[in-house]
């Protein structure tokens, strides 16, 4: 179990790296561009933040022997992706990036801090124990720099 425990632990970590570095550089006036189909950069940051609040919660209430809050059909999780934007995307550029180191922290711990149970990924709903959303948004972020050249 430790081994799962600290094997996603990595993955978290590595995958925050991956996005730190697809946004290293950018100007505050780039991050809050919203030319990423429509999103900023920072709509994307609120948007990896807001899944890792819900994932920080889903593993502690998993191992307090809880079922999942967040078991979606798709077009729950189009309506729920849909409002975290809406929602969110009046942040500031300086509030986004405080939101990811926030919440990214609320998951390490919660991992770190759960019970067996929580390390069983067949609990979880949409909001998942091992994801790789933050994978996509980094590629996005790194192909929109790369057709804008910056």
């Amino acid at each position: 179990m430790d081994d799962d425990r600290d094997g996603l632990l990595q993955h978290y970590r590595q995958t925050r790296q991956d996005l730190l570095t697809a946004i290293d550089g950018l100007s505050d006036e780039q991050m809050a561009e919203p030319s990423i189909d429509g999103w900023s950069v920072k709509d994307h940051l609120a948007h990896i933040a807001f899944w890792d609040e819900l994932r920080a919660a889903e593993v502690a209430r998993i191992s307090a022997g809880h079922e999942s809050g967040w078991r979606m059909d798709p077009e729950q999780d189009e309506a729920l992706n849909k409002i975290g934007y809406d929602v969110r995307r009046g942040l500031s550029v300086e509030q986004a990036r405080w939101e990811l180191m926030t919440s990214r922290a609320q998951l390490l711990a919660a991992i770190s801090a759960s019970a067996p149970r929580g390390m069983d990924a067949s609990l979880y709903g949409e909001a998942g124990l091992h994801s790789s959303r933050e994978v996509e948004h980094a590629g996005w972020i790194r192909s929109w720099r790369e057709k804008k050249g910056i």
